[in-house]
């Protein structure tokens, strides 16, 4: 398959419609050795973990914002395949909301990333790893995503309770596992419920963030996005590499974001004096 002739077909948009996920398996395969290697650089640059310290495996490891800080990386929001999926689910003009690299430890219990009722909001997963049910791969429940849906409402309420609620152990909520090779390629939407269980204490694992466009009445609702970068540290809402190598067609994707971002630099100043550290995701 090349790069110029993966389409999201009908089909796709209707599954991810209803069920709020999508994979692609071997999609990025001809290149996964190329964005593995570009991974670990980021974290070298970086001191290898955390804040500029080494990953410990006791804690997750976070750099936000992640694709930013390498052209090749950056490069990936260009990719015709990741387009195709971003502008199939998101529009034509979708807003690119950042990324964050991670060393993942252990369980992530059961969360939704956001919970937006109206503006889209996509997270494409790229898992360096080979992982399988048992070994950290994520899960999601489908449908989860549908809010107003009885459903979905219920498991808002009661996944983070679910021992109690059901009897369960998160491992043992009904969910489906995607189990990944590197190279395959992971969609979700932010309202999805997800999770992983069994992983090692490092898990490699980056994302890139996309939502619809938001209309001017809603640019409130998007600097209140925003603003949570601050817990980050960040002054600004993408990185160099992001900003200094985009073409006219990557500008499309950056500059609502680029124009709404000016109460970072106060947000942040203000958390890293109340935080030890920046946030850890």
């Amino acid at each position: 398959m090349s790069d110029s002739n993966f389409k999201l077909t009908d089909q796709h948009i209707a599954f991810f419609n209803t069920f709020g996920y999508l994979g692609f398996p071997g999609l990025l395969a001809d290149s996964i050795n190329e964005i593995s290697d570009e991974f670990e650089r980021v974290w070298q640059d970086r001191g290898g973990g955390h804040n500029g310290t080494a990953h410990d495996g006791k804690a997750r490891s976070c750099i936000v914002p992640f694709i930013d800080q390498r052209t090749r990386l950056s490069a990936l929001i260009d990719d015709p395949r990741i387009l195709a999926i971003a502008t199939a689910l998101v529009g034509e003009d979708f807003n690119y909301m950042g990324s964050d690299g991670n060393y993942y430890v252990g369980d992530t219990n059961w969360h939704s990333d956001g919970w937006h009722p109206e503006i889209r909001h996509i997270k494409i997963a790229f898992y360096l790893d080979h992982l399988t049910r048992d070994t950290g791969c994520l899960r999601v429940i489908p449908g989860s995503h549908l809010i107003g849906d009885q459903y979905a409402q219920k498991l808002q309420t009661d996944i983070r309770k679910c021992q109690d609620v059901w009897g369960l152990h998160g491992r043992d909520v009904p969910a489906i596992a995607l189990e990944v090779t590197p190279g395959d390629v992971l969609v979700f939407n932010h309202n999805t419920k997800h999770a992983a269980f069994g992983g090692n204490d490092h898990r490699r694992m980056f994302t890139i963030n996309l939502c619809q466009r938001y209309p001017e009445h809603k640019l409130e609702e998007l600097r209140k996005y925003i603003a949570g970068a601050a817990r980050f540290w960040l002054d600004e809402a993408y990185g160099p590499a992001m900003t200094g190598t985009a073409t006219p067609q990557r500008m499309v994707h950056l500059q609502q974001v680029m124009d709404n971002d000016y109460e970072l630099p106060e947000l942040s100043r203000h958390a890293r004096e109340t935080m030890l550290e920046p946030s850890r995701g």
